[in-house]
C-alpha cells in the first residue's frame, strides 16, 4: 500500500474547499434541481433543519443528515403519473418526499483523520466526508502529518505521547478533540479523493499503468435494461453506486451490447421535465438514442419550457415557462434514430453516448476519463469489441484497487522505470 495514504490526512484535501451550505428537506424539488445543476458533484446532501439555536455536537449533526439526492432520483419522481398530470404541483413538492433516506452515506470526521482510514470508509459505501473548519486546522498540508497529528488538535497531548496511540486516535471524532465544534464545515466527495490520487500517481507505481482487469477492479454486478423495454423500468429499483442503468441489446451469440445509459451523470444538466416525460413514455432505446422531431408513431405532447433560460430551464432558473413540443434535443441528447436504428452507435451522439473503456485500459486512463468527464463510472467493454459490455468501474472499485497490498503486477510491454519520480506528493 502506498505510503502517501498513510502520511496524509483528510485535512490535506480541504484546502480551497468552500464552506458547506445546507440544503434542507423542506426545500422544493424545483430548488433542488437548481442546486444539483450548480453542484460540482451532480448531487446534493439533504439535511433536516436544526431544532435549536446554538452549537451542536457531532452526534447531533450526524443525525440531521437525511441522504443524498441526485438528478436520477428527481427525474424518476417527475416521471410518475401524478407528477406528469400536474407538473407545477410536483415541482413544489418538498424534497423529503423524494430523497431516499440513508444516513450512512455521510460521516463527520476530524481533519486529522488519516487518508487511508477515509478510503476504507469510502470503499464501504460512504460518499461524503464532512470536515469541520476547526480553528486548530491551519489549512496547510504536512507530508508526515500522521506523526505530528497531535499538534493539530486542541488538546494537551504531546506528539510523543499521541504517537503511542496512533491506531486508536486516528479516527477520533471532532467532539473528542474539543468540547464543541464550530458551525463551519466543508464537504469532501469521492471525486475530491480521486483528484488527490491522480496528483500522486508516481507514488502508486506500478498500479496506474496496470490494466483494470489485472487489478480485479471491474465490477460485473451492474444494473441494465433491454432497449425494447419501457424506459420507466429503469426506475423500479434505482441503483445507488453507481446511480446508472446500462441500456443493452442482446446479440445473436448471447452477449450484451451497450447502446447507452440512464444515469445521474447523463441527466445532470438535462431538462428535467422533458426527461421525465421521455422516461415515462419511451422505450429505453428511444430514450438513449433519441427520437426524431417529426416522429408520428406516437403523440408527442406539449410540456413546459422556460422562455428565458432555454432548454435547461430548471437548471439555470428564472423566467416563465411556456408550452413546447417534445423532442430528444429538449432533453439534451442528439437525435440519432431513423435508418441507423438502435444497434448503431455514432460518434456524433454527443452527451447521450455512454462513457466506455476496455478491459485492457490502464487504471490511470480510467481515472483520467472519470475526472475529465465529471463522471461517477465508466462502462467496461471487451478488448476486441467496444460495444460488448463486460462490467462497470466506479469510485469504490478504483479506491479498492489503489489501496490493495503491494503486488507484482507489471504492465505488459511497458516500462515503469522513472515513473515513480515523475510526480512527488
Amino acid at each position: 500500500m502506498a505510503s502517501v495514504f498513510v502520511y496524509h490526512v483528510v485535512g490535506d484535501l480541504t484546502v480551497g474547499k468552500p464552506e458547506l451550505v445546507e440544503f434542507h428537506e423542506t426545500e422544493t424539488v424545483e430548488s433542488a434541481i437548481r442546486a444539483i445543476g450548480e453542484s460540482p458533484e451532480g448531487s446534493i446532501p439533504i439535511w433536516k433543519k436544526r431544532s435549536h439555536v446554538g452549537i451542536e455536537n457531532s452526534d447531533m449533526r450526524q443525525q440531521r443528515f437525511v441522504g443524498i439526492l441526485s438528478s436520477f432520483d428527481i427525474v424518476a419522481f417527475l416521471a410518475k403519473n401524478q407528477c406528469l398530470e400536474d407538473q407545477d404541483k410536483a415541482l413544489k413538492t418538498p424534497v423529503s418526499e423524494v430523497v431516499v433516506p440513508n444516513n450512512s452515506l455521510l460521516r463527520l470526521v476530524d481533519p486529522a483523520t488519516r487518508l487511508i482510514d477515509a478510503l476504507d470508509m469510502m470503499k464501504q459505501g460512504l460518499k461524503r466526508l464532512l470536515v469541520p473548519k476547526s480553528v486548530a486546522w491551519k489549512g496547510m498540508s504536512k507530508r508526515f502529518s500522521v506523526i505530528y497529528y497531535g499538534k493539530w488538535l486542541k488538546n494537551n497531548e504531546s506528539p510523543s505521547n499521541s504517537s503511542n496511540n496512533l491506531p486508536a486516535n486516528m479516527n477520533r471524532s471532532p467532539s473528542s478533540s474539543s468540547t464543541s465544534i464550530r458551525d463551519k464545515f466543508c464537504c469532501l466527495s469521492r471525486e475530491d479523493v480521486l483528484r488527490f490520487i491522480i496528483g500522486c500517481l508516481g507514488a502508486l507505481a506500478p498500479l496506474p499503468l496496470t490494466s483494470i482487469a489485472a487489478l480485479g477492479a471491474i465490477n460485473s454486478n451492474y444494473s441494465y435494461i433491454e432497449s425494447s423495454t419501457p424506459a420507466i423500468e429503469a426506475t423500479q429499483k434505482l441503483p445507488q453506486d453507481p446511480s446508472a442503468v446500462a441500456v443493452i441489446e442482446n446479440t445473436s451469440d448471447g452477449r450484451c451490447k451497450i447502446i447507452g445509459e440512464i444515469s445521474a451523470c447523463k441527466l445532470w444538466k438535462c431538462d428535467y421535465l422533458a426527461a421525465a416525460w421521455a422516461l415515462a413514455n419511451l422505450s429505453a432505446g428511444q430514450f438513449v438514442m433519441g427520437v426524431e422531431d417529426n416522429v408520428n408513431s406516437r403523440s408527442l405532447p406539449e410540456f413546459c419550457m422556460n422562455s428565458t433560460a432555454g432548454d435547461n430551464d430548471l437548471v439555470n432558473g428564472g423566467g416563465s415557462r411556456k408550452p413546447r413540443k417534445f423532442s430528444s434535443r429538449s432533453i439534451g441528447f442528439f437525435s440519432n434514430s431513423g435508418s441507423h436504428g438502435f444497434g448503431s452507435r455514432s460518434m456524433y451522439r454527443g452527451r447521450s453516448a455512454p462513457l466506455t473503456c476496455k478491459i485492457t485500459s490502464s487504471l490511470a486512463a480510467v481515472l483520467a476519463q472519470l475526472l475529465s468527464h465529471r463522471a461517477t463510472h465508466v462502462w467496461v467493454t471487451e478488448d476486441e469489441n467496444d460495444d460488448v459490455l463486460v462490467g462497470v468501474i466506479g469510485y469504490a472499485d478504483i479506491l479498492a484497487a489503489v489501496t490493495k497490498p503491494p503486488t507484482t503486477f507489471i504492465p505488459a510491454n511497458r516500462s515503469t522505470e522513472g515513473f515513480g519520480n515523475e510526480i512527488q506528493c
